[in-house]
């Protein structure tokens, strides 16, 4: 699980112009206009999944536990189901999510939600730090500032929204495709 930014202006890797010429990339002003996603990816089990969610707003410890609880452990009240009483006598299915040391996932919030986590099967595993190409994570946010999305400048904080929560989905699908494709083969 990890976290990236889309800024109005995204990477530039390449560009070309006609022979004289300046190459002219156009770049929007970031002043407050980012958009932020927290994904988890799952590669094992019987479906390969992208679970994301996009917000313009920052991605602070509490936002980090309503997407554990509702995306990852499943509950239906988002972090609220942690105040409640436990789920049924049905037993949870063990998750375990993989987390770089970013501010907010070893925040003292999350930290202390860790025991309340382990009721529904989630299990919180940090990576060593300094270490984010141990995060698979780190591959799909390239692929997807990189590949993508082709306009890599927007005015508009809405359509930059909507343009991440499409290539996500994009992406989401092919790794979906692609696993299809292998079990098939194999």
């Amino acid at each position: 699980m990890d976290e990236a930014g889309f800024s109005p202006t995204l990477p530039t890797a390449y560009t070309w112009a006609r022979r004289g010429t300046r190459a002219l990339v156009l770049q929007e002003c970031t002043c407050g206009r980012r958009v932020n996603a927290l994904g988890a990816l799952r590669i094992d089990g019987p479906e390969p999944r992208l679970v994301f969610r996009t917000t313009t707003g920052k991605i602070t410890a509490d936002v980090l536990l309503d997407f554990l609880c509702t995306h990852i452990a499943g509950l239906p009240e988002g972090r609220d189901s942690l105040k409640t009483a436990p789920p049924p006598d049905r037993p949870p299915r063990p998750r375990t999510v993989v987390l770089d040391n970013a501010s907010a996932h070893v925040s003292r919030v999350v930290k202390a939600a860790r025991p309340q986590l382990e009721t529904p099967g989630v299990t919180l595993h940090y990576l060593p730090p300094y270490s984010p190409e141990l995060n698979r994570s780190e591959r799909v946010w390239r692929s997807v500032k990189y590949e993508d999305i082709p306009i890599r400048a927007y005015p508009w904080i809405e359509e930059l929204q909507a343009t991440v929560d499409q290539a996500l989905t994009h992406r989401d699908t092919q790794l979906r495709t692609t696993e299809t494709d292998l079990r098939k083969t194999a």
